[in-house]
């Protein structure tokens, strides 16, 4: 039996849970909307479709011929997917097949690019993907004249594990995740950082070519960041999560004017640290939802939120996705978020020294029928250079989970082409 009070409880609940989720879109209806060009043909999550999902993208500049310029994607077991500036398909490489029958398969989670990485007598701008499925990176050299299409697999096939220490564990699945690369100007050596699914964890990792032209890399050190968090009120926080689940990093990118390396922590905020892994991290910006206190309930597999302690910040909604950064000189520009939450974007100052101060939000929302715009963006991408006649201002890619319209029955992404002009204009309007 239910008693009054037991009502009120309730109720307050409920109430606490429609003001977090109704406020949020509120204020994301009142950011100004930048509509996209083009997207990319959908992919389906089945069978059918190869079980593709897309993810994140990274954008590749032909300096020689920009209008020929690249976007190369990840599809998680669907592999890589690389598109022209039309959002038009030009290769798929699928992903590793399963070592064994009871074996996790390939799945590509996050690529970023390297450029000018000597291979042999040459250099060469590459292609680096977290395959979350192997616990390895895969890399790939970038030739645009390449007749059997853009990409060449170069990888060492000595390659190690990145965080197991057997195929048991790589089948467990806490394995290689979110991903950003950085070359450091003083010494020029070449690192990726990688981050740990379902933990804190990310490790750095310094890639070498070898002799015969491939890629390898070996981990340099790991940082943990924090699952537990010291509240205002004296109480501690950890986000609700499933059973030995810890919050985890996708998102991130390396400032490379001066090493600085900026992480999502998907159900946190997002944390600026050196990208060597030195230091003590900052927590620069909270999600909304921090501090909430939740609880797992088995029977639905979601967390039930409790009341909001207003601890939280008030521009990103969990989770913290896609990070990318807009260059503008040697300092200034802005890092872009994507507030999965709300279907936003948020913008950062990019100078350290003004803390990285919030400076607006954008959506991108629907254009013409039937290009529809980006909801809970996984990944995002932008390179402020021009590309040709398409997009001579610079251009974003963004993630689109939910791209519509389309069969219903099947789940459905792509990835959303923006002017990025357009999204410079937005922001300082």
């Amino acid at each position: 039996m239910v008693t009054p009070r037991m009502s009120a409880v309730v109720l307050a609940a409920a109430v606490a849970v429609l003001a977090m989720t109704t406020a949020p879109l509120q204020a994301a209806t009142r950011l100004p909307g930048v509509t996209p060009r083009v997207e990319t043909a959908a992919l389906h999550d089945d069978e059918a479709g190869g079980n593709a999902d897309a993810d994140d993208p990274a954008i590749w500049r032909d300096a020689a011929d920009p209008d020929r310029s690249l976007v190369i994607a990840t599809a998680k077991q669907g592999g890589l997917r690389v598109y022209d500036l039309d959002a038009q398909e030009v290769q798929s490489i699928p992903a590793p097949a399963a070592p064994g029958p009871d074996d996790a398969p390939g799945r590509f989670n996050n690529v970023d690019l390297l450029h000018g990485l000597r291979l042999g007598a040459d250099r060469a701008d590459l292609a680096v993907t977290t395959d979350r499925g192997s616990d390895r990176l895969r890399v790939y050299r970038i030739d645009r004249h390449r007749a059997g299409g853009p990409l060449t697999d170069v990888t060492d096939p000595k390659a190690p594990a990145v965080f197991s220490a057997s195929q048991g564990e790589v089948n467990e699945q806490r394995t290689a995740y979110g991903l950003a690369t950085w070359t450091d100007q003083d010494s020029g050596r070449a690192f990726a950082l990688v981050s740990q699914r379902e933990r804190t964890r990310l490790a750095l990792l310094e890639l070498t070519a070898g002799p015969d032209g491939t890629v390898g890399y070996a981990k340099v050190r790991t940082l943990d960041l924090p699952s537990t968090f010291r509240l205002p009120n004296g109480t501690s926080w950890s986000p609700c999560a499933e059973p030995g689940e810890l919050p985890q990093v996708e998102g991130m990118v390396v400032d490379p004017a001066n090493g600085t390396l900026y992480a999502g922590q998907e159900d946190v905020g997002i944390w600026r640290l050196r990208a060597d892994l030195t230091g003590t991290p900052k927590l620069i910006d909270k999600v909304r939802e921090y501090g909430v206190p939740g609880t797992y309930d088995e029977t639905s597999e979601e967390c039930v939120a409790g009341a909001d302690p207003g601890f939280g910040g008030t521009h990103l909604s969990a989770d913290v996705e896609g990070l990318t950064l807009v260059s503008e000189g040697d300092d200034d520009g802005r890092l872009l978020a994507s507030s999965q939450g709300d279907n936003t974007f948020a913008a950062y100052d990019r100078e350290v020294s003004d803390a990285n101060e919030y400076e607006g939000g954008f959506r991108v929302p629907a254009a013409a029928a039937p290009l529809d715009g980006s909801e809970e963006c996984d990944g995002a991408a932008a390179l402020n250079a021009p590309l040709g006649r398409r997009y001579p201002h610079g251009l974003l890619v963004v993630q689109d989970g939910h791209d519509t319209p389309g069969d219903p029955e099947r789940p459905s992404t792509n990835f959303k082409f923006v002017d990025l002009r357009a999204v410079t204009d937005a922001l300082d309007d």
